[in-house]
């Protein structure tokens, strides 16, 4: 009996923490406000054994650059707004946001692919959503859900993906030798 119970909860133990590890996920979930980051959504599997056929992701009012990476054998969608007012940049002013981005293609459910994109980050710190439909052969995960403030990331069964903006630490042994 002994035995049993804990042959259960051993298992449990791997179902709980293999689905910790299959959300969309950023490959580098930190990065520094008011700069540029390359960024990789990570897609871990498919819906059950059911290839992946679209990633969809919302990109977060506040970013006002945004590119996708485009991905061989896949299409881009990009879906896009315009601003209230233009935005002065290096290339010359902007006048819409990319609100959206889909990639089309096959991804075998035992399988994981990475998408990119390279974003302007807004100046301030804290978490920014990147909510995401991922749309398989049979069905969809939709990877939108956000915590409560202060709530955990994975308190919530279906969690967006996170960047945190926060400034670099400084380095305490920078200048002595």
């Amino acid at each position: 009996m002994m035995l049993r119970s804990f042959a259960a909860g051993c298992v449990l133990a791997i179902a709980l923490t293999s689905s910790a590890y299959a959300h969309v996920v950023f490959a580098e979930p930190e990065a520094a406000p008011n700069s540029y980051y390359a960024g990789f959504l990570r897609v871990s599997h498919g819906c059950g054994a059911s290839p992946t056929r679209s990633v969809r992701v919302e990109i977060p009012a506040g970013i006002n650059i945004a590119r996708p990476q485009p991905k061989p054998g896949w299409t881009l969608e990009i879906e896009r707004a315009p601003l209230a007012a233009p935005i002065a940049s290096e290339s010359g002013p902007i006048t819409e946001r990319v609100t959206a981005i889909t990639w089309r293609g096959e991804l075998p459910a035992d399988q994981f692919e990475q998408f990119g994109i390279m974003m302007r980050l807004p100046n301030q710190s804290g978490p920014l959503h990147f909510p995401v439909i991922q749309t398989c052969a049979d069905g969809e995960q939709r990877w939108e859900q956000i915590p409560a403030a202060g709530a955990a990331w994975h308190s919530v069964p279906r969690p967006a993906p996170v960047l945190t903006l926060q400034a670099p630490q400084a380095d305490e042994h920078a200048g002595h030798h």
